[in-house]
């Protein structure tokens, strides 16, 4: 029997997620008054993406796949089944996410509320290698779009 609540993602717009191996990123929308991004993120079956941090209050609602958090030391600590929504907060712990047995795809409302830091992301050592904020993502998306064209 076919699933008729299976997500098809045929129509979405997938780039290379600079920086970070593992994901694909589709930019939604960037509202410039309330300083919000939303975008759809796919991370790869049994991979785990780049060490990082968030620095601004996000929500996340996987809707497919299973969405894996990890701890800084590689430690599964969490697992997000399709339809789970969170309110994430700004934190200094570093982490790693992933998809479990398929790929996973999240939709990300990133919420800096300022032209500030969205994420960082960290070297072995804990230490800054790429700083991302607002304004990253609408040159982002302006590179994607002249891309299609």
């Amino acid at each position: 029997m076919n699933n008729l609540y299976s997500f098809d993602e045929s129509k979405i717009n997938w780039n290379p997620m600079p920086n970070v191996e593992h994901a694909w990123i589709s930019i939604l929308d960037i509202d410039e008054t309330a300083k919000v991004v939303d975008i759809l993120l796919k991370f790869a079956a049994n991979e785990k993406i780049v060490l990082h941090r968030h620095s601004s209050v996000f929500n996340t609602f996987v809707i497919k796949g299973e969405h894996r958090l990890y701890d800084l030391d590689g430690e599964l600590t969490e697992v997000r089944p399709v339809g789970t929504y969170k309110v994430g907060l700004p934190s200094m712990e570093p982490h790693r996410e992933g998809g479990g047995e398929e790929d996973v795809i999240i939709l990300f409302s990133l919420r800096p509320y300022s032209n500030g830091l969205i994420y960082e992301i960290l070297n072995e050592n804990n230490e800054v290698e790429l700083a991302v904020g607002f304004d990253d993502f609408k040159e982002m998306k302006e590179m994607f779009e002249s891309e299609e064209n």
